[in-house]
């Protein structure tokens, strides 16, 4: 017998369509990924933007006219006088002596910080985990004070005729009965200095005790073996290790204590002295003290000009631990 073949019908062969290339489909999946961290935090920049993008507009603006009490009153347009605000803040002295004392301020007091917080996070690791705790409560409570109420406190402190400091130095025979810790600049700006650096500690503290979790104890333990001291393991193991989040809370620090004014402005009764002005003190007090708002206004776009380069070193150094992480 033969085999009849049928005839073949002509069936349309199905072409699948090429798969795309690996490489764009990794670019578009990216692409996706990219988006989402963006589209996240999309709410909180538009409510950033409706918050701080009017006020400052209008302060740039503001630094470019002349705004007075009678136009402020009236309601009339202030003339425009272009860079002449800046160049009297420029060119004059006092305001490079707020400049300088703002910064050596913000110098001492970010130092001074630092070292106590990184201090006190190494003894966190060493001490109990009960005394850890209640070290880590009492911080966050000194941490949540509001800064008011912390000032007033240190202003009920040193009160020349009630202060407990006073009444305390006078009973080991030191001679502070009814003494003004405002009179001397030195002894002011110490006091000043000891509110911030007590409120910023917590934060300080807390951070790098956290930060300190990720240095491994075998490290440690490892350098010891080898013969390495205390001050070795911290300067040649722990502190590389922190370098990123060390400076990432000190930035932040820099930034904070460069703006200060809630904590001098109540230590000196809402009237600061001269000797005792920083660049947010001392913009207020052109502005609303002296009804020059052009001129409070051209101080204050230049103390944020000022701070932008520290801004802009702390903003790459969070993108740098991301990439790393």
């Amino acid at each position: 017998m033969y085999a009849v073949d049928s005839p073949a019908s002509p069936a349309r062969a199905q072409q699948t369509p090429p798969a795309p290339p690996a490489h764009r489909t990794r670019r578009r999946r990216n692409r996706s990924d990219n988006r989402v961290p963006w589209l996240l935090t999309l709410p909180t920049l538009l409510i950033l933007v409706a918050l701080l993008a009017y006020p400052l507009y209008r302060m740039v603006v503001l630094s470019f006219q002349n705004m007075r009490l009678r136009e402020l009153i009236t309601g009339l347009t202030p003339p425009w006088v272009g860079f002449d605000q800046y160049t009297k803040a420029l060119g004059d002295g006092v305001f490079w002596g707020v400049v300088a004392r703002t910064a050596a301020f913000t110098v001492v007091s970010v130092t001074i910080s630092v070292l106590a917080g990184l201090s006190i996070a190494l003894l966190m690791r060493r001490v109990h985990s009960k005394v850890r705790i209640f070290m880590m409560v009492a911080m966050m409570f000194v941490w949540a004070l509001p800064q008011l109420v912390a000032a007033q406190a240190f202003r009920w402190l040193t009160d020349s005729d009630f202060g407990v400091v006073n009444y305390v130095l006078t009973k080991l025979g030191l001679d502070y009965a009814n003494h003004s810790w405002f009179v001397n600049p030195w002894q002011g700006w110490a006091v000043i200095t000891t509110l911030v650096v007590w409120a910023g500690i917590p934060f300080l503290a807390i951070s790098l005790s956290a930060g300190l979790t990720q240095v491994p104890k075998e490290l440690i333990e490892a350098a010891t073996v080898d013969g390495a001291s205390s001050w070795q393991a911290l300067r040649n193991i722990t502190l590389p290790i922190l370098k990123p989040l060390l400076t990432i809370v000190t930035t932040l620090s820099v930034i904070w204590n460069f703006g200060l004014f809630t904590q001098n402005w109540a230590l000196r009764d809402g009237h600061p002295e001269p000797v005792y002005q920083t660049l947010s003190t001392f913009s207020y007090t052109q502005a609303f003290g002296q009804s020059r708002y052009s001129y409070g206004s051209a101080i204050a776009v230049i103390t944020v000009l000022l701070m932008f380069g520290v801004m802009v070193f702390y903003i790459r150094q969070m993108f740098k631990i991301g990439e790393v992480d």
